[in-house]
C-alpha cells in the first residue's frame, strides 16, 4: 500500500508543479492575480501536508482523504474568482488543473473503486457548478475524473490481491522447503526406528506384536503426513479444508471429501482439522481396539461440516459433564473450545455399545 501512496505523492507534486508552470505563462490569464496565487499557494502547502503525511504515516486516515477531496472542489468552485467568466464558459482550465486528479486517486488507493468514483463524481459535479454548465469540454473532464478514480482503484486492489498471491506462494516454498528438511531427517531418524520396533515386535508375538502393530500404524501415519502437499493459502487467506482432513486417513480411519475445494479460512480451518484430529485420538484411545472411525466433510452454503463417526463402545453423554466438573477437559478444550474460538459449535452424540458421532460446524463468514 505505502508504494500506491508514494505515486500519488509524485503525482500530486508533478501535477502542482505543472499547474504553476502553466500560470506563470499566463494561461489562463488571471483577472485576479493575486487570488490565484493564494490559491495555488494553498494547493502547495496542502500538497506538502499530504504528501509527507502519506510518506510517513503508517495508515493515511479516510479523514485526511475526504479533506483532500474537500479542497480540490473548493479549488475548482474558486476559480471564478481569478478567471474571468468568459474564459471559464470557453473552457479554461481551472486553478488546480490536473492537480484535481490527485484526491481522486487518493480516494481509489484508500478505498478502492467505490472511493475513486465517489472522489470523481463530487470533484466533477464541482467543475460543472463552477462553469454553471454542461460544455462538451466539461462533460469530459467530469468522466475522465470518474474513468481514473474507477481505474485507479481496480489497478490497486488487483496489485494487492498479487501482492497477497506472491507473498502465499513465498511462504508456502519456504514452509515446503523446510517441511523437505524435517522429511529426511525423520526419514533418517524416527521412521527408521518405527519400522524396526514393528518387524520385531510382530517376530516375538505376544504383547510384543501390538506393540509392534501400533509402531506400524504410527509409521504408516507418519509417513503420510510428511508425504501430503502442504495446503496452498490463495490471495485471500482461505485454505482448502481438503488438504487438511485428507492425511487423517489411515487403516481404520476413512476420509471422504467432495470432489471440489472446500475453502474457509486459514485460521477457522486449522481449528477445524485440529478439532477433528482431536476427535479422532478420542477414537483410538476410548472406543476399542477393533473400532474404525469415518470422517466426513461436508460444504454446506453457510457453513462447514466434519462428521466423525465411530463403531466403537460408546460412552454414556453424561460423562462429558462429569469430566467437566471434575477438572478432565480434554474434550471441553480439545474439541468444544476449538470450536467456540472458530465461532462454531461441536455436537457429540454417543449411546454405550453403538458408537460415537461428533458434528463440528464452522460459519462461513
Amino acid at each position: 500500500m505505502q508504494r500506491w501512496w508514494r505515486v500519488v505523492a509524485a503525482y500530486r507534486v508533478l501535477a502542482l508543479a505543472y499547474t504553476v508552470g502553466v500560470a506563470a505563462t499566463g494561461a489562463p490569464p488571471y483577472r485576479h492575480e493575486l487570488a490565484g496565487g493564494v490559491v495555488l499557494a494553498a494547493l502547495a502547502v496542502w500538497t506538502v501536508v499530504t504528501t509527507v503525511w502519506s510518506l510517513r504515516a503508517r495508515d493515511v486516515p479516510p479523514a485526511l482523504v475526504a479533506a483532500d477531496v474537500v479542497v480540490a472542489a473548493a479549488a475548482i468552485l474558486l476559480t471564478p474568482v481569478a478567471v474571468a467568466r468568459a474564459d471559464v464558459a470557453g473552457g479554461a482550465s481551472t486553478l488546480p488543473g490536473p492537480w484535481a486528479a490527485a484526491p481522486v486517486l487518493a480516494a481509489a488507493v484508500l478505498r478502492g473503486v467505490p472511493g475513486g468514483i465517489a472522489a470523481g463524481l463530487v470533484l466533477g459535479a464541482a467543475d460543472i457548478a463552477e462553469r454553471a454548465g454542461l460544455a462538451q469540454n466539461t462533460v469530459y473532464g467530469a468522466v475522465l475524473l470518474v474513468l481514473v478514480g474507477g481505474l485507479g482503484g481496480y489497478v490497486v486492489r488487483l496489485s494487492q490481491r498479487a501482492e497477497a498471491a506472491t507473498a502465499a506462494a513465498a511462504r508456502l516454498e519456504a514452509a515446503t522447503a523446510e517441511r523437505e528438511r524435517l522429511a529426511r531427517e525423520i526419514h533418517d531418524s524416527v521412521l527408521q526406528v518405527l519400522a524396526l520396533v514393528a518387524r520385531r515386535g510382530v517376530g516375538a508375538g505376544g504383547d510384543a506384536a501390538e506393540l509392534g502393530r501400533l509402531a506400524g500404524e504410527q509409521e504408516v501415519a507418519l509417513r503420510r503426513l510428511v508425504a501430503t502437499p502442504l495446503p496452498v493459502v490463495d490471495a485471500h487467506g482461505d485454505v482448502d479444508v481438503r488438504a487438511l482432513l485428507e492425511p487423517l486417513g489411515r487403516d481404520r480411519v476413512t476420509v471422504s471429501c467432495p470432489a471440489t475445494p472446500v475453502l474457509l479460512a486459514r485460521g477457522y480451518a486449522e481449528e477445524l482439522a485440529a478439532a477433528s484430529r482431536a476427535a479422532l485420538a478420542n477414537v483410538e484411545r476410548h472406543a476399542g481396539a477393533d473400532a474404525h472411525a469415518w470422517v466426513l466433510l461436508e460444504d454446506d452454503a453457510d457453513s462447514v461440516v466434519v462428521s466423525i463417526r465411530d463403531d466403537g463402545v460408546g460412552f454414556d453423554p453424561s460423562r462429558l459433564t462429569e469430566a467437566a466438573r471434575d477438572g478432565r477437559l480434554g474434550v471441553a478444550q480439545s474439541i468444544l473450545g476449538r470450536m467456540q474460538s472458530a465461532g462454531g459449535s461441536a455436537l457429540v452424540d454417543s449411546t454405550p455399545g453403538a458408537g460415537t458421532e461428533v458434528e463440528l460446524r464452522v460459519p462461513r463468514r
